[in-house]
């Protein structure tokens, strides 16, 4: 009986832990070729659902791996002038693998707001999940990763920051423009 008793009370303490909690756990690093710094979320879903990929630079000949991998929407936050982003031929290899594909491109040296919201927009349609993001080294995606954590799913700042450290190559930087950019919107 008492063993029962704690229990319960176990279960409901973890059901009513807070939001806050970093899933980093969920995230595992994998070696994809063709994919520059691949991680994978695998976690209860979030704004974006579940699975969620993260990546770096992509090539385009990954398009059918993510497709078999039940990737639905390929978000890339890349510009199009960026070295190496060939985004209509990303383009045409998403499409033919079956992927949506939506180009948003996120410029970390000048943030467009819009953008960050166009993202969450984008993420959080069900109709886009699962979702695959990517951008040159994940770091990018990590920035706005940790927007969604905190601003849509009511994570603190440290919890989404832990998270994006996990996922992006130059960690500093995303932490740095996302807690700028929380702080901004009263969070």
């Amino acid at each position: 009986m008492k063993f029962q008793v704690l229990a319960v009370l176990a279960a409901i303490t973890l059901a009513s832990a807070p939001a806050s909690a970093p899933a980093t756990s969920a995230i595992e690093k994998v070696d994809v070729p063709g994919v520059k710094n691949f991680s994978r979320f695998d976690g209860p879903p979030g704004f974006a659902g579940s699975p969620v990929g993260f990546g770096g630079a992509t090539q385009p000949t990954v398009m059918p791996w993510l497709r078999s991998e039940g990737f639905a929407t390929v978000i890339n936050l890349r510009l199009a002038t960026e070295e190496g982003a060939d985004v209509d031929s990303s383009r045409a290899a998403a499409q033919a693998a079956g992927l949506n594909y939506i180009h948003l491109p996120f410029d970390a040296k000048n943030p467009d707001p819009d953008v960050v919201e166009d993202f969450l927009t984008a993420a959080s349609d069900k109709a886009n999940q699962p979702v695959y993001i990517y951008c040159n080294s994940a770091t990018r995606v990590a920035t706005l990763w940790m927007i969604g954590r905190v601003l849509k799913e009511g994570w603190d700042i440290d919890a989404g920051a832990e998270e994006a450290e996990v996922i992006a190559l130059k960690p500093s930087e995303a932490v740095a423009f996302a807690t700028m950019y929380i702080t901004s919107r009263g969070k």
